[in-house]
Formats: structure tokens, sequence, C-alpha cells
């Protein structure tokens, strides 16, 4: 895709979104549940859409909030529900709407005091610490965000008690329910106004900030950090996380500073993305420019999207790092600085992300599970602490503790960017340059992601794509040596396919929600090996998808 010439620029005020209008197609619009396009559709990270298009609005989350409800009381959880929300325009007003209904169902619920954001790894991590103890009544959670999503847009997601994303076949459940109730008007969805339901007495507000952060010691080497005396840059991007890092610096004595202090419903401080849209990607050097211009003021620069649950690693001399070189630093100086973890700890990744991964973990003698994407993959492994990292190449992970028990089950951007100052404070050098030693060692990594439109019929084929829907026995100019159509650490079903040589592989499966198909491959040969990889791969792709 060609880069937009304004890329990387600063938004302007033809840029940005018009809050008015979007509010009030929030209230307004009623979507129509025949037009697959405004349906509830759970994709990994839970229900996204926008109010412009019909496809987030009240009667979603009515529906939808309706429908956990529902699903909790079949799976007997009957302990408080935690509500969060992040910073854009369309969550607070979701929220509203989330406590209509779990109030009118008598669902007790646990908030942020004085409507404070809360991050997805601090909701997670609330409830993994809530439910450790094996209470009666177990605690779950609801998080309205759309990630990294541009301002116009939209998102819930349900945790359940393991505190990590839900699993493919509740979310079926409550999707399937949401859209009968859609269908049906609504009938069967019980809601209260809501300046009733604030004083109805379901509602708790406490403080998520404080044993989130007292806890980080137990997670991250804090003390190394503040005897290192490094110095920190903090760009929150606008996200829920923003009020954290003052009292992460007050608590552990650290040296934070944040270089954008600014919470803006327009996201107006952004610079624009690749494609000229405002999107808060901080994987992305052009959504990140911002950070970037303050990169050789610091020891090492981090960002996160608005939901925390994603980080970005920003390191003087070298710039932001890709989310794939930055897990194979952090899988590698953990699998070597956590003396109380078991040496029988896997180490979790998606199966798009690089295989610079897999050289790592076989030369620390680690087995390296391969998963379909989705980070709710390694939700059962960090909650019983087989898995030491679950990581995917979107710029999301989570590990375990110092003591190798389990710290959240969801992706934390906070301990991601604080890992990136303890590998600086322990080995004097930055992410960047040790991922410079691991090339060193295992090769350079040529990587690339590309979506490709697709038509409808098309993408429907995706799923039947296996082994034999191939003739190809070499992929540029190598032995294929698997086809897969299962992910090798667990078994489940790609929803694509995965082509793999001794120094190359792509990989190809359609987006969840768009006609498009992504195709992720990577080379250790060169950048020309690279393209013929791909070249390759939309050949074998289409040919296959005619059959």
């Amino acid at each position: 895709m060609a880069i937009h010439q304004r890329a990387g620029q600063q938004a302007l005020q033809t840029d940005l979104v018009n809050i008015p209008k979007l509010m009030s197609h929030y209230y307004r619009i009623i979507p129509n549940v025949e037009d697959v396009q405004q349906k509830v559709t759970f994709g990994t990270s839970g229900h996204r859409g926008s109010a412009f298009n019909a496809s987030f609005n009240q009667n979603h989350i009515w529906a939808i909030t309706q429908a956990v409800v529902d699903y909790r009381q079949s799976a007997g959880i009957t302990g408080p529900m935690i509500v969060g929300f992040d910073t854009h325009a369309l969550s607070y007003a979701a929220f509203m709407s989330v406590v209509e209904v779990l109030t009118a169902n008598q669902v007790k619920m646990l908030i942020q005091k004085d409507d404070g954001f809360t991050p997805t790894p601090v909701v997670s991590q609330a409830i993994v610490r809530a439910n450790a103890s094996k209470p009666a009544a177990l605690i779950d959670g609801l998080i309205i965000t759309p990630s990294h999503n541009p301002p116009q847009d939209g998102g819930i997601k349900y945790n359940p008690p393991h505190g990590g994303p839900a699993e493919g076949d509740i979310t079926k459940i409550i999707e399937a329910k949401a859209n009968q109730y859609l269908a049906e008007q609504l009938s069967g969805v019980k809601k209260i106004n809501y300046g009733v339901a604030v004083k109805s007495g379901w509602i708790d507000e406490v403080d998520f900030i404080a044993p989130y952060v007292e806890s980080l010691a137990e997670v991250i080497d804090m003390d190394a950090i503040k005897k290192a005396n490094i110095r920190l840059g903090v760009d929150p991007l606008g996200g829920s996380g923003i009020y954290y890092w003052e009292q992460i610096a007050a608590k552990y004595g650290l040296d934070i500073t944040l270089v954008n202090d600014k919470v803006d419903p327009t996201f107006g401080f952004m610079p624009l993305d690749k494609d000229g849209k405002i999107r808060m990607d901080c994987s992305s050097p052009y959504a990140m420019a911002g950070l970037l211009a303050y990169s050789e003021d610091y020891d090492l620069c981090v960002g996160n999207d608005p939901d925390y649950d994603r980080h970005g690693i920003v390191c003087p001399g070298f710039g932001l790092m890709n989310p794939n070189h930055y897990l194979a630093v952090a899988i590698d100086y953990l699998m070597t600085h956590r003396p109380q973890w078991s040496d029988s700890l896997s180490v979790g990744k998606t199966l798009v992300s690089s295989a610079m991964i897999d050289r790592v973990c076989a030369s620390l003698g680690r087995q390296c599970l391969e998963v379909p994407v989705g980070f709710k993959w390694f939700v059962d492994g960090l909650a019983q602490s087989t898995i030491a990292f679950g990581g995917e190449e979107s710029a999301g992970a989570a590990f375990l503790k110092r003591d190798g028990s389990t710290w959240c089950t969801d992706k934390d951007g906070f301990i991601l960017a604080l890992l990136a100052a303890e590998i600086l404070a322990v080995t004097g050098k930055t992410p960047a340059q040790r991922y410079k030693e691991l090339t060193d060692q295992f090769g350079e990594s040529f990587y690339t992601r590309i979506d490709s439109p697709i038509s409808l019929k098309k993408k429907a084929k995706f799923e039947l794509l296996n082994a034999n829907s191939f003739t190809d026995t070499e992929l540029a100019g190598e032995s294929i040596t698997a086809i897969l159509s299962h992910a090798p650490g667990n078994n489940a079903a790609i929803g694509g396919i995965k082509v793999t040589t001794e120094n190359g592989w792509f990989a190809a499966r359609p987006s969840g929600t768009e006609a498009l198909f992504k195709i992720y491959a990577e080379s250790f040969i060169s950048q020309q090996h690279l393209e013929s990889i791909v070249a390759q791969a939309q050949t074998m792709i289409d040919s296959a998808l005619k059959g």
C-alpha cells in the first residue's frame, strides 16, 4: 500500500472527527441486523465498529451486555463485574449503556473511582488477583475499547474469570444472543435509565491504580531501573494509562517524563498513520512520530495504545523497534534473567510472529508453542503458569511474575514498556542493541505483512484450505517443509494457511471484518528472497481459492 503523503505529520482540523455528530449517531441510529456489516461480530478482540457505520450503537451495547449477563448466569458466575473503558469518545457512552443493563440485571459493578479510565491489563490483573483465592463468587470483566483504532471507532470485549480474552465458544454464544436481541427489537433486554442506575447501589467505585502499581515489582525489577537511573520518556498516546505513570514514578523513584499529557477524544495531537488516518498504533513509526522526536532526549522512550495492551519501544540512535524484534529480545532476556522460573516453562508465539523467536528458544532449550492469531490462545498457559511468555507480532504480550506465578492473562503494555527499561538497566544495552546481537548470532530477518483485496466468495473458502489445496513443492527456490492449516502448538485451526521452508515462510488468513486477506512473510536470506516469497504466496493463494 502506498504511504500517504502526510503520513507522520500532525493532524489538521480537517482530519478530526466530528464528535457531536458521532455521539448523535450512537444514540439515534438503529442498526439493521439483516446487514452483515451492522451485526454484532466478535473478532479476536471483541466487537468493534463505528456509530457512523451503524456498527457500534447504543442498541449494540445494550444487546451485547444482556447477552453477557445471560452467559455469566448460565456459567454460574455470580461475583461482581469489573467494567473498564478507554479514552475513545464512544467508550464512555457505551459504558453508560453497559451500566444501564447490568444494573437492571442486578449485577454488582466495580469501576474506577471518579469516572476514571481503566486499561485492559489492569482489568485482567485485578480479575486474576481477586479470583486467585478461589472465592465462591467469581469476578469477570467488560472492557470498552477499540484498542488502537481511529477516534470514530468503538469496541467492547469480555474477559471471563480467568482474566483473559474470552474463548471462541464463549464469544459465539454472546454474539448469537446479542444478534437475536437486535433482531427482536431488544425484547428481553433489561435496562434502566442511567440516572436511576447510578443511585441503585449496584455500582462500587474503587481505585484500581494503586493496587496495580504496587504489584509491579512482582513482575519487573523496579529496583534495577531505579539504581541505573534510567531516564524514560513516555507518550500515552492519549490513552487509558496516562494517570498511572506519575504513580509508578513516585512509588519506585523512577525518572519518568510524560512527553504528551493530552487526553482528547478527537486525538488531534496524533500524527497521521501510513494511510493518512488518525490511528493510535504504537507499532507504527508514522503514528509514533511525536514520540520519535524525543528519541535522543531519553535513555528510552515508550508508547502505548489507548487501552494499554500494546507497546512501542523507541531506542536512541535507532528509533522505533519492530514489534517482532522486541519480542525476540524480551524472550531472550527473560529466559536468562528469571532464575525462579522453571526450566519446563515454554514460550508462546502466534504463527505470524517472527521465526527469530523459534531460533532464540531453540538456543535456550525452550519449547516454542506456535498458536493461531489471537491472544486468547495464551490464556490457559499464563493462568496455569505453564508458559512463561505469550506474544503477538502486533506488539501485544504478557509474561509471568518473577517468581513464576501468574501476573495477568491479557496483553500488558505497561510491563513490556518497563521491561525495556529493566533490560537496559541490567545489561547496559538497549533492546535495539541487543537485537543486533541476536541477528549476528541467528541471521537477519526480513519480514512483511500485506493486505490484499478478496471477494467475499473467495474469503469464505479460506477455512477450507489445507495441504491438499496446493501442488507446489518449492517456495522461492527452497523445498517446502510444511503446509499447515492447524497451528503446531495446539492443533487449533489457523483459519488460513502457513507454508514453511528452511529459511522462510508465509501465512495467509482472511480479515475478520473486511473483504481482505493478509499475507505475512519472512525470509532469513534477503529482501529479494522475501519479495519472491510474497509473489509466489499470492499466486498460490489465488490458485487454491479458484479450485
